[in-house]
């Protein structure tokens, strides 16, 4: 199970911060209701409002956000809206989670610059 995601970086968070912006994509078990798409079966976890997680290098909680809206570009598949506002800037590396699917590891300057692109399913 890989996992990708898209991550842009905007400023204006707040002093030493920005926000991770971008896209989490569920690529099997997706199903849009109309009111959101969410994962079925093994991937029930996912949907939006599920919680995304930010780690510094230490590996401590240094943001939190969540899955926000959803469109569903096809069977099966649906890409989620991500927003986690005021990470700090400054640490070596980033590690992002959502759900408890793990963690995806990305340099500052990925996750600033948004660098980073990935998918679940």
């Amino acid at each position: 199970m890989g996992a990708v995601w898209g991550i842009t970086a905007t400023t204006g968070a707040g002093p030493g911060t920005f926000t991770l912006e971008g896209a989490f994509a569920l690529t099997e078990d997706a199903s849009d209701n109309g009111s959101g798409c969410q994962g079925t079966g093994g991937y029930d976890d996912i949907a939006e409002g599920t919680s995304v997680t930010v780690y510094g290098a230490d590996a401590d909680v240094i943001a939190t956000g969540h899955l926000g809206d959803s469109d569903s570009p096809g069977y099966g598949t649906c890409t989620f809206a991500v927003s986690v506002p005021d990470v700090p800037k400054g640490e070596k590396f980033y590690k992002v989670e959502v759900s408890h699917r793990g963690t995806l590891r990305l340099t500052a300057k990925e996750a600033e610059n948004g660098e980073f692109a990935g998918t679940l399913g």
